[in-house]
């Protein structure tokens, strides 16, 4: 099919595909609808596929130009859509679903011209990403990090047993739980009920955060609480942030009931801890050596981490980027799922458990947009700037990527090789290194300054 095309630039990277089929092909392709539909009409009076073409353009006229100009609008569109020639930013973004505007109507007698709106990848212009100056916290691996790294060994294997009756709930018991959100009334609010609910307290592994409510409670006891949540994080790292909790803000009246309570008994700070953690290990001290070593490892990608996102914070100010629609809603789709996941539920009933706190999905969105507009910015800047600099990567490449996957994660080679086999697993590779590659001309192009002390904690959990 022969189509002519012309793009026009609209606002918020959005952009209007015209197109134009000529006569021709029109008539070809509503006569291949009119012999379709004559091979398998059935009317009565008329053995299938015998009822005449003036007989069909009488009855269905209408139904078979309609049928015709789907058909039209269909393959010039996927022929437009499916040349590889066809630039990057003029092709719909995958969550940006073209929209016809105002529907055409089919003129055998004339060129068909119709026009498609729909959202492109933004274009990004980056300035200067080379000498520019930063300043990151020091930090330094403390007798505190560690000691705390071996506690949480200690609970990881400890015996796990019921408390007496009358012991009252205190910070690492296992508490199952019962629990309903309240109305203003006092009253249960339907589908905001959880039963037997099992976490440890002061792990904070629950959405409404109830570690210390629960301290000094009783099985069987049943309490009220009314708690207000913190707003949600914000500022220039808040996309490092964890996700905040759903209720960010709010206000929340809960009735909880203790059902079962347990104990763990923690294993002797000694060798004999050290070899049951691992046979590699003779001492506690070796234990510790190895901890140590591992938190320098996560120090070092951490800081890494933050160098990267200060120097692309400095960027993002010079390089504005006007993000569409569509993009922006599917990030924070997006978030929506993962806070779902990290609170073992789905969007749906996150969202149900969000509306019962008085927002609405619309106002969600809303609030989310910032966040999500600041990744969105970020990540745009390292794509143009990585293909800007035309990083190579070679098969040899490939390999020792493989090789360090294998070292890391201690997985035979082999077997390594064949979860990435295919030709979109080993491309999600080179587009790794080629990242890889950027971070570390972006890191080496630019001014890293040590500034005041940090705790370790503080910088590993993203508040410093």
């Amino acid at each position: 099919m022969s189509v002519s095309k012309e793009i026009t630039r609209l606002e918020k990277s959005n952009v209007k595909l015209s197109l134009t089929v000529p006569k021709e092909e029109v008539q070809a392709q509503y006569q291949d609808v009119l012999k379709d539909y004559t091979k398998n009409a059935q009317l009565p009076g008329f053995r299938k596929g015998k009822v005449p073409q003036e007989v069909l353009l009488r009855k269905f006229g209408d139904s078979l130009k309609g049928a015709a100009l789907g058909k039209v609008i269909e393959k010039a569109v996927e022929e437009v859509f499916q040349d590889d020639k066809l630039p990057r930013d003029e092709r719909p973004l995958p969550y940006s679903q073209p929209v016809i505007q105002e529907e055409p109507k089919l003129d055998l007698d004339q060129d068909l011209s119709f026009s498609l709106v729909y959202d492109v990848l933004p274009a990004v212009s980056v300035g200067i990403w080379k000498g520019l100056e930063i300043e990151v916290p020091a930090v330094e691996i403390s007798g505190e990090d560690i000691n705390r790294e071996l506690e949480q060994i200690r609970d990881r294997n400890a015996f796990v047993l019921d408390r007496d009756e009358a012991a009252p709930a205190q910070t690492g018991d296992i508490a199952t739980i019962s629990y309903c959100e309240l109305g203003e009334d006092g009253a249960e609010i339907p589908n905001a009920r959880r039963d037997d609910f099992v976490f440890t307290l002061g792990s904070r592994s629950n959405v409404y955060q109830l570690d210390d409510d629960l301290i000094g409670m009783k099985k069987g006891e049943t309490k009220e609480f009314t708690k207000t949540y913190p707003p949600a994080a914000d500022g220039a790292d808040a996309d490092d942030r964890a996700i905040n909790s759903p209720f960010a803000g709010k206000t929340v009246k809960l009735r909880v009931t203790l059902t079962a309570l347990k104990e763990k008994k923690l294993p002797d700070l000694d060798d004999d801890l050290a070899q049951d953690v691992d046979e590699q290990f003779q001492t506690l001290d070796d234990l510790k050596n190895s901890i140590k070593e591992r938190l320098e490892k996560s120090l070092a990608l951490r800081m890494k981490d933050i160098k990267i996102n200060k120097l692309l914070e400095k960027i993002m100010e010079k390089t504005p980027v006007i993000l569409p629609e569509s993009m922006v809603n599917a990030e924070v789709e997006g978030r929506l799922r993962a806070m779902a996941r990290r609170y073992g539920t789905d969007v749906e009933k996150l969202l149900q458990l969000m509306s019962l706190s008085g927002e609405n999905p619309d106002e969600i969105h809303k609030n989310w947009r910032s966040q999500a507009e600041k990744a969105l910015h970020s990540r745009l800047i390292v794509e143009t700037l990585i293909e800007e600099q035309h990083f190579e990567v070679s098969d040899a490449d490939v390999e020792k990527e493989l090789e360090n996957i294998a070292a890391d994660t201690k997985t035979p080679l082999e077997e390594v090789k064949k979860r990435y086999e295919g030709k979109d697993a080993l491309e999600y590779i080179r587009d790794s290194i080629r990242e890889a590659r950027f971070y570390d001309a972006l890191l080496a192009g630019n001014t890293v300054k040590t500034g005041s002390k940090a705790n370790y904690l503080d910088v590993m959990e993203k508040n410093g």
